[in-house]
This record gives C-alpha cells, sequence and structure tokens, in this order.
C-alpha cells in the first residue's frame, strides 16, 4: 500500500486596519477565524461578516497548501473589504500543518490504489 498522506496548512484570517479607521463590514480589528482542514473556528461569542467570508474564501483552498516561493499566493496575504468604503483588509497567515489521508477525505480511489 501506499501512503496516501498529505499536508495542508492550518490559516489565520485576521481582521487588520489602521488605528482609529471606522470599519463598514461588523468587525473590528483583531476578530479572527481560523480554518483546520474544512472546518473555520472562531473566538466564542465572535461573528464574522459573510461578505467579508465571501472575499476571502475563494483564496483558502489554496493558502492552505504549499506553492512555489515566486508565486504570488506564497507573498500576498492581505485582502481589501468587499465594501469600497471600509479601509479593513483580512490578513491570511499559515499558521502550522496538518496531515490528512486521501482515504479520508474522499469515497474516490486513486488510480494506483
Amino acid at each position: 500500500m501506499t501512503d496516501d498522506s498529505f499536508d495542508l496548512y492550518d490559516l489565520r484570517v485576521e481582521v487588520v486596519a489602521p488605528p482609529g479607521a471606522r470599519l463598514y463590514c461588523s468587525a473590528q480589528a483583531g476578530d479572527w477565524f481560523e480554518l483546520r482542514g474544512e472546518n473555520l473556528f472562531l473566538p466564542e461569542g465572535q461573528g464574522f461578516s459573510i461578505y467579508s467570508l465571501a472575499a476571502v474564501l475563494p483564496l483558502l483552498a489554496a493558502k492552505q497548501r504549499q506553492t512555489h516561493d515566486n508565486d504570488w499566493m506564497t507573498t500576498d496575504a492581505e485582502v481589501a473589504c468587499p465594501d469600497p468604503n471600509c479601509p479593513s483588509r483580512l490578513r491570511i497567515t499559515r499558521i502550522g500543518t496538518r496531515r490528512f489521508h486521501h482515504a479520508d477525505t474522499t469515497a474516490t480511489r486513486k488510480p494506483d490504489a
């Protein structure tokens, strides 16, 4: 049997903003969530705007994976708030790795299995 394991980065997405800035996305600077595998975790009692989540969501699967040093996905880590009047950004940080196994994540068999 071949090793069917792979690693993904755990991510933290944090709201960052200029000091004293007025935010329009119901967030406060420092609000965050973590993505561990396919699961989102928020601190107890903290919400997160679905519009802000929609802005960052398409990038998260790519940020979870190892990327080439020259790939912009490796270096670019901030996403603008979707409200053009809001000065906040969503900073994506890789915070660790987690090991998964193909057989535990899908019912589709690998061709060599």
